[in-house]
């Protein structure tokens, strides 16, 4: 379950898939996430990101890329990997990079960041991707001790507007403060033009997951074009 550095550089100017589903939809089984996991790693994904403790264990046994895993947990405020026993579980359950809600808003364990980032450093061998949605989470990140920094939450916790597409300003503002840490682009990265200009505005590796594994979406973008 150990990342090693040289593993960790190769995934530079990379694509990640994220393989997720929502409760409910027919693709919402640990082994079918999987098995997505397996067909985007054919398809050149150099590692996968996916949600849930159980689809990290199905997805560890599936793929030989880096493993990224998170733990939803409710739907607003601090969810993605709201505590440190979340990401625990996640960092047992075989995640090579434990992915954790970054920002600077309160957790639900009154544990504040650094002290998560410290616990699971200390109780794993997992590295910590902080889902930031500002600059200012990004710089509180990397002083926490976060191994990789991610626009995962730009526009979804009030500090900035909802772009279309991938917050480019937010990236290259983040790349161009000098925090020493890969910088992942995720968010609304629907496209491989748009995937491209996440790359040309400083990001290390970039993470597509909707426009890839998410049927559902896809299918009502298609639809939509056509009404």
């Amino acid at each position: 379950m150990i990342l090693t550095p040289d593993a960790l550089e190769a995934l530079r100017g990379q694509l990640i898939v994220s393989c997720q589903a929502y409760p409910g939809e027919p693709l919402r089984e640990p082994h079918i996430t999987a098995r997505m996991a397996e067909a985007v790693v054919q398809g050149g994904a150099a590692a996968v990101r996916v949600q849930g403790v159980a689809d990290v264990q199905f997805t560890r046994t599936a793929v030989e890329v880096p493993v990224i895993g998170l733990w939803k947990d409710g739907h607003s405020g601090v969810f993605i990997t709201p505590t440190l026993r979340h990401a625990l579980a996640v960092a047992a359950a075989g995640a090579h990079v434990v992915a954790i809600d970054g920002t600077r808003r309160e957790r639900p364990d009154g544990l504040s960041l650094a002290q998560t980032v410290a616990g699971i450093h200390a109780e794993s061998h997992a590295l910590v991707m902080a889902d930031c949605g500002s600059l200012d989470d990004a710089r509180a990140a990397a002083d926490a001790g976060a191994d990789l920094i991610g626009t995962t939450l730009a526009g979804y916790t009030g500090e900035r507007a909802k772009t279309e597409g991938p917050d480019l300003e937010l990236l290259a503002d983040v790349a161009s403060d000098g925090l020493g840490r890969p910088l992942i682009a995720e968010g609304r990265i629907h496209t491989p033009a748009q995937a491209r200009a996440a790359l040309d505005a400083g990001a290390f590796a970039v993470v597509v997951g909707t426009a890839i594994t998410h049927p559902t979406s896809i299918t009502g973008w298609f639809r939509d074009a056509l009404a």
